[in-house]
């Protein structure tokens, strides 16, 4: 099953362009189309999207649902290592709107679909537009307000294009080596106690080497030090991940943590 992916600013015309493409390809093929979005949650949006936690709760809720329509047991990046992993095609629909156009078409909605200027605003800001350059941005497909979808070029891009290949991150191999269940017990939990160590001494902005890693742990988002059952709860996590999808290269198991530490911990 191929995927669309619709980016832009809030109220910058997502949902409408994702049901003219769901109308397009329901009329004129015979192909089931899902919809997969904060709309179809029905979350509040203002609540959801003023707090770190909840937003963070959405976007995993979001990426389950896009990993159950894929049919295979993981922003934009995230997506697109979970479509190398099903080795389906996709593309990015980038609905390009000035900020002052968003918020003109937020107070347009519906009291209850509206998002509040400050969330609005602090979405915007950290919106960070695709580029064509970045395989995972591509192929990208840029529709300003009066544009017409192309559909016939984003049809050729899901259903005539190869899928991206497999590479050893996004490729699920057996676990077959009890050797790597014990280097991944044992690097992770020195990980974890180098973090807490460095937490003694360290102030946010601080980035910290981690023994055997060649990445380093970032302490800039953090706003307070993480306790052990915080600590524990992430690398349950990673390891859960990781038996579902281990690597063939046990030396990258420390690298890896540290990335998923430091996308993790705010």
């Amino acid at each position: 099953m191929p995927l669309i992916l619709m980016c832009g600013y809030p109220c910058s015309g997502k949902s409408r362009r994702a049901h003219e493409l769901r109308d397009h390809f329901t009329e004129n093929t015979d192909r089931k189309v899902h919809t997969v979005g904060d709309e179809e949650l029905e979350v509040d949006r203002n609540s959801v999207y003023a707090d770190s936690q909840s937003e963070k709760n959405l976007r995993g809720a979001l990426r389950s649902e896009v990993e159950r329509s894929l049919c295979f047991p993981g922003y934009r990046y995230e997506l697109f290592c979970l479509i190398k992993h099903a080795q389906t095609p996709h593309c990015l629909v980038y609905c390009l709107t000035s900020a002052d156009l968003s918020s003109e078409w937020n107070k347009e909605r519906k009291e209850g679909c509206q998002y509040s200027q400050e969330i609005l605003d602090a979405l915007i800001l950290r919106f960070e537009a695709p580029d064509s350059r970045n395989r995972w941005d591509s192929p990208l497909f840029t529709i300003q307000k009066d544009d017409a979808l192309p559909f016939e070029a984003i049809s050729d891009a899901i259903f005539k294009r190869k899928a991206p290949p497999p590479n050893q991150s996004t490729q699920s191999q057996p676990l077959s080596s009890t050797n790597f269940l014990y280097e991944l017990d044992k690097v992770t939990q020195d990980i974890l106690m180098a973090v807490l160590d460095s937490q003694k001494t360290s102030v946010p902005g601080d980035f910290i080497a981690i023994p055997g890693a060649t990445e380093r742990i970032s302490f800039c988002q953090l706003t307070r030090s993480l306790n052990m059952a915080e600590l524990r709860k992430l690398r349950r996590q990673f390891i859960s991940y990781t038996k579902m999808h281990p690597t063939e290269n046990i030396g990258q198991i420390a690298n890896m943590f540290v990335q998923y530490l430091n996308k993790s911990m705010h």
